[in-house]
């Protein structure tokens, strides 16, 4: 849930690792250029879950753009939200799609955009992408940069 004020709560403290996503607190603060109109990116080329199947280790590289409104992520407490999927058991694309959910709902940005870019599982790689709407058009939005897996090849 977000914070009532725009003071982060986990940043300068000593913050354990939540127990899980729906545990995990994401900060916002506001946004000192509110009136104008650019692309956050963050990337997370470490993300690590568990097959709900299996329960193995799934790994996958994150990528997180957005256009702020009113608000800023703060980065410590998506890097802790995000540490939260470590212990969590869901599919490709319900990880995915839920880290952009829960971000799109924190923020009201403009425009947010997520590309999760997974490790193979059973020999296939699952890219899974997901955005809130068409990005505005005045603004520059960078490819991903990650390139489609191909194994050895």
């Amino acid at each position: 849930m977000p914070t009532k004020k725009s003071e982060p709560k986990l940043l300068g403290r000593r913050a354990e690792l939540p127990a899980s996503p729906d545990a995990a607190q994401l900060d916002r603060v506001e946004n000192p250029h509110a009136d104008t109109r650019y692309v956050a990116r963050f990337t997370a080329p470490e993300f690590t879950t568990l097959c709900p199947v299996t329960g193995q280790p799934d790994f996958a590289h994150l990528v997180i753009d957005y256009v702020p409104d009113k608000w800023l992520v703060e980065s410590k407490s998506l890097k802790l939200y995000l540490a939260s999927f470590r212990n969590h058991a869901g599919f490709h694309e319900d990880c995915t799609v839920a880290v952009g959910k829960r971000l799109a709902d924190l923020l009201n940005p403009h425009y947010l955009r997520i590309g999760g870019y997974w490790y193979p599982r059973g020999g296939i790689p699952i890219d899974v992408f997901w955005q809130t709407g068409a990005p505005p058009k005045d603004i520059w939005l960078p490819d991903q940069g990650v390139a489609p897996y191909r194994g050895r090849g």
